[in-house]
């Protein structure tokens, strides 16, 4: 029986799975098997994969039909593992090739150690490194990112899942088989942030360790982007209904409630006021705020009140520059 079931769930990416692939089977640390998921790609994705079948540590497993969600091949690449660790390598990403060696022995050590992750470079689509992907995170508790460290799993919850979802990619984490399918795995009804639920609902079930030693690297490329920034909306309202199941499992004081609350209302106030985004949408993420958040109203009104102030300066300033400069004054509002 091996050690590891280490699980690529693909979907279009045969571009990246050549180096996806050849950097796990180079792993120094040997002792896993790889399991290649393709959700029924319309690329090339399934001949580049094919070229693995006769490797004897390699399983091919084929939907013939697209499931829709990448945590539904989440789960169904945990069900088929047969290792007491699992890694969920994505498919558009890389890794060092001590990625096993250096978190293998943090959960052999340690039976309450859930998961342990790594620090990650981000990657552009040609290769080029751009920093680490722990950048993007606002929200910085007691630390940071560039020193190890061991942490209750709670504790975490506290500091960072409650406000930002603190493991930037999954690819960076090895966890523990048995308390993934202890928290029934990964939430399928969410489409962008049940690794954000999954890694909260791990660490609420034991303890963390965390590398800072880079070992993945995360690929940041034009369809992620493009992916991120047309579904927005939905990322706020998942995320206020994975901070309000967080919240449900855990005992807080009126002070950490409003510091969540207030840190929740940067996302998802600017969605209701902006003019850009469908009523229908807004309907949504003012229905996850009202069930996150029983003060939903207070959060408006100053944000309304500041938006409404810059405004009227605005104007009030072009008026006055117009007043002064007649010319000007036509040049701004179109007229020659």
């Amino acid at each position: 029986m091996c050690k590891v079931s280490i699980i690529v769930p693909n979907y279009n990416h045969a571009r990246y799975l050549p180096k996806r692939v050849e950097t796990i089977l180079r792993q120094t640390y040997q002792d896993f098997e790889l399991i290649l998921l393709d959700d029924c790609s319309t690329d090339d994705s399934r001949r580049v994969l094919s070229r693995y079948a006769d490797n004897p540590r390699v399983r091919l497993e084929f939907n013939d039909v697209n499931s829709g969600s990448p945590f539904k091949q989440w789960n169904r690449g945990v069900c088929l593992a047969r290792g007491a660790y699992v890694w969920i390598a994505e498919s558009d990403d890389y890794a060092d090739e001590r990625f096993l060696e250096r978190l293998v022995p943090r959960l052999e050590r340690d039976e309450s150690i859930v998961y342990a992750y790594c620090r990650s470079w981000r990657v552009t689509e040609d290769g080029q490194l751009s920093g680490f992907e722990d950048m993007y995170i606002p929200h910085q508790g007691t630390r940071a990112w560039t020193s190890d460290y061991s942490v209750d799993g709670e504790r975490e919850c506290r500091e960072y899942f409650l406000f930002v979802n603190a493991v930037p990619n999954a690819s960076a984490v090895l966890l523990r088989k048995s308390a993934y399918d202890s928290v029934k795995g990964a939430d399928e009804s969410l489409v962008l942030c049940g690794d954000w639920k999954l890694w909260a609902a791990l660490a609420l079930t034991g303890r963390i360790e965390y590398l800072s030693e880079a070992l993945n690297y995360y690929r940041n490329h034009e369809v992620t982007q493009r992916s991120r920034t047309g579904r927005k909306s939905v990322s706020v309202s998942e995320s206020l209904r994975v901070v309000k199941w967080i919240m449900s499992r855990m005992d807080l004081c009126t002070s950490e409630y409003n510091a969540i609350y207030k840190a929740h209302a940067a996302g998802w106030v600017p969605e209701l006021l902006s003019l850009h985004v469908p009523l229908r949408v807004k309907a949504t993420v003012w229905h996850d705020a009202k069930a996150m958040d029983p003060h939903p109203i207070r959060r408006i009104v100053i944000p309304a009140i500041e938006t409404t102030r810059k405004s009227f300066v605005r104007r009030y300033k072009l008026v006055r520059s117009g007043f002064a400069n007649p010319a000007a004054l036509r040049r701004k509002s179109g007229h020659a």
